[in-house]
């Protein structure tokens, strides 16, 4: 009977759609409003320095990327990447190069950026 009405003198009553204990919607990886906060105050900081112009953010099935870029249509100068099935590996973070190369990957985020921060401080020397 999932979504037909029936007439009760008058009055229509509609039933929900039936819905099976396995339909889930698709999971995302996304970042944490923790995570986020690490990200946009090294963002801000790069953008401060005149490095960084403009980001992107995908929430995918199995990673979650914020993508930094120096202008909006180039392909990025990194990705910070966020895959948990990695956890109890080599790490679920990651900082990628434009070329593709891993730059640092860890189990800490803050770890983890501090290999962009030492741009930072290049950059302001």
């Amino acid at each position: 009977m999932g979504g037909e009405g029936r007439n009760c003198s008058n009055m229509t009553v509609q039933f929900p759609p039936q819905v099976t204990p396995f339909e889930r919607p698709a999971e995302q990886v996304a970042f944490h409003r923790t995570e986020l906060s690490l990200i946009l105050s090294l963002y801000g900081r790069m953008v401060a320095a005149g490095e960084w112009r403009d980001y992107g953010i995908s929430c995918l099935r199995e990673v979650a990327v914020f993508s930094v870029f120096r202008r909006t249509a180039e392909i990025p100068l990194y990705r910070i990447e966020k895959r948990p099935k990695l956890r109890s590996k080599q790490g679920m973070y990651a900082v990628i190069g434009a070329n593709g190369q891993v730059l640092r990957r860890g189990h800490d985020l803050k770890a983890v950026l501090r290999v962009l921060e030492r741009k930072l401080i290049r950059a302001v020397e």
